[in-house]
């Protein structure tokens, strides 16, 4: 199956599917929708994760100061009041379990990531802003992406205040990540650069792109899902090729507030095969238009 033919196939699937899939700092071997946007879910705390380091790297913050564990923020809407998080939406307790304490940014932003927290995302948005969260945005050279508001800023949200992000952009930040070059300058020094992908290393929630690759290949990754929208975004690093980017968005069309036609889990299992096909192709990942063996199938 080649690229064409795994097209064709996820044009038979319902809701879209946005795909990119090219080495590190080449051009992408293969793209689908890049430039359509999806609602962003937890894959926009790659980009909060990046702002704390440039922050820190400019003395604005230290992230070793230990600063206190609250459950009420600041909210995007000029005229709303502070808002919350839901301990029951979240997937990690080691941060709910210091509530009302202390701890330092740099151990929020590891948890943010590695168990995906929400409180933790909120709290280091808190500190860096969320003009910082756009800079790093704008580094990367993202054209479609925005984080407007923290996560369940519920009267942000209904002012029309969102999290977006493109498969592209997506690509964009994470390729700026890994190889420490972006436009219109580095997102962060080499050294905090090595610190983001030994975070994202060491993610936790070995979903979507994870489960397409064969047990122990080292990736950087951040997934992310939500009720309709299912992301998986990382840098695979196998040891017989090149590093290479993958990142798959999908968002399930809803009826009557539940998606219709492909589940939450058929997208899991989507991400997950189109990573393991691109894994079959990682050796001839050539951009498009070069000559390039197609796709195998299987594993």
């Amino acid at each position: 199956m080649g690229w064409d033919d795994l097209d064709a196939r996820l044009d038979r699937e319902s809701g879209t599917v946005s795909v990119y899939a090219g080495r590190l700092a080449a051009p992408p071997a293969w793209t689908r929708h890049v430039e359509v946007t999806h609602y962003a879910a937890s894959t926009m705390k790659l980009a909060v994760l990046a702002a704390l380091h440039r922050a820190a790297e400019a003395g604005r913050l230290d992230p070793d100061a230990p600063v206190e564990i609250r459950n009420r923020f600041t909210s995007a809407r000029p005229d709303a009041p502070p808002f919350s998080c839901t301990r029951q939406e979240d997937n990690d307790a080691a941060v709910w379990d210091r509530l009302g304490g202390r701890a330092p940014l740099r151990w929020l932003a590891e948890r943010m990531i590695v168990r995906s927290s929400n409180l933790a995302t909120n709290l280091v948005i808190e500190h860096v802003g969320l003009p910082a969260v756009a800079e790093v945005w704008a580094r990367a050279g993202a054209r479609h992406s925005v984080t407007g508001r923290g996560i369940e800023d519920f009267a942000a949200r209904e002012a029309g205040i969102t999290n977006l992000v493109t498969a592209g952009d997506l690509a964009a930040l994470l390729g700026a990540v890994a190889t420490g070059a972006s436009r219109p300058g580095p997102i962060a020094t080499p050294a905090g650069c090595a610190a983001m992908l030994d975070v994202l290393c060491a993610q936790q929630i070995r979903q979507d792109v994870a489960e397409g690759l064969p047990a122990g290949v080292r990736l950087a990754h951040k997934n992310g899902w939500v009720r309709g929208v299912r992301h998986g975004a990382a840098v695979v690093f196998p040891d017989d090729a090149d590093p290479y980017l993958l990142v798959v968005c999908t968002t399930i069309p809803l009826a009557d507030g539940q998606p219709s036609g492909r589940a939450d889990a058929d997208a899991r299992r989507l991400a997950a095969d189109i990573s393991a096909r691109v894994w079959q192709a990682r050796h001839d990942l050539t951009p498009a238009g070069s000559p390039a063996t197609p796709p195998p199938t299987g594993r």
